[in-house]
């Protein structure tokens, strides 16, 4: 039975993975804050699916957390995804410094280093995947959550070309806006955005697990967000930042 780990597993695109990925047959190492909620988490899914379940609770802004699931990945596991993550409201500069480095510590430290733990043993048996989770930011300029899930897709994709020839893949996963507990944990007001922009986390993540199967590189569930994606690099970047910041922050 193959084993999957998850990181930011018990909500969200987390949780979406853990279930399809649970009744696809996985072995689960479920990674998240909280061990009441992981527990709970677990739990239900072994119930649900008969697969075996592991918890293993980690901060990802902390060296120690980070250093728990390294060492887990580094026995082995078929398939690792780098969900963990997390927003800030309004602009960077009304955000604390701090809070600004514990981001990049989660969204590209931790991507790092996690991918890295996981890569050798895949490597080494020629088979595996990494899935990390980015986002449609990444192709625009939308402060410091965009610029670190830039570097989520910019590190995928060069993953992924190293590993040209083998059968473990790289892959960048970028949403658009999920209807998740994301944005509430951020207090972001959502009201701007409209809609028909929202997708539902099942549907990123069979999107994803599809795109996995044909070996992208980089996957953007739905075809409204392809659109969008497209278009974006074809007007200014400054204009596709304006538009980008008056939909989902304030």
């Amino acid at each position: 039975m193959p084993t999957a780990l998850i990181t930011g597993a018990t909500a969200g695109i987390g949780a979406a993975f853990a279930r399809r990925l649970a009744a696809d047959g996985f072995s689960l190492v479920l990674v998240a804050r909280d061990q009441e909620r992981l527990s709970a988490s677990a739990e239900t899914l072994h119930r649900r699916y008969g697969v075996k379940t592991e918890v293993l609770p980690a901060d990802l802004a902390d060296d120690e957390g980070i250093a728990k699931v390294e060492s887990r990945l580094r026995e082995g596991v078929d398939l690792l995804v780098n969900n963990a993550g997390f927003g800030h409201p309004g602009s960077f500069f009304d955000v604390p410094v701090a809070d600004e480095v514990r981001m990049l510590k989660v969204h590209c430290e931790a991507v790092l280093r996690l991918t890295l733990a996981a890569l050798p043993g895949m490597r080494e048996r020629d088979r595996g995947a990494v899935v990390n989770v980015a986002s449609v930011a990444a192709f625009f300029t939308r402060g410091t959550y965009s610029a670190s899930k830039a570097w989520v897709v910019n590190f995928s994709e060069s993953a992924a070309a190293e590993l040209t020839g083998t059968r473990v893949r790289v892959m960048a996963l970028c949403p658009g806006f999920v209807r998740t507990e994301f944005h509430d944990r951020a207090s972001m007001d959502t009201s701007g955005i409209p809609g028909f922009l929202w997708l539902s986390a099942d549907k990123v993540v069979a999107a994803a697990m599809r795109d996995l199967a044909l070996g992208a590189r980089v996957s953007v569930p739905d075809i409204r967000y392809k659109v969008i994606v497209g278009a974006g690099r074809l007007i200014p970047r400054g204009l596709a930042g304006q538009v980008s910041r008056r939909l989902g922050r304030r």
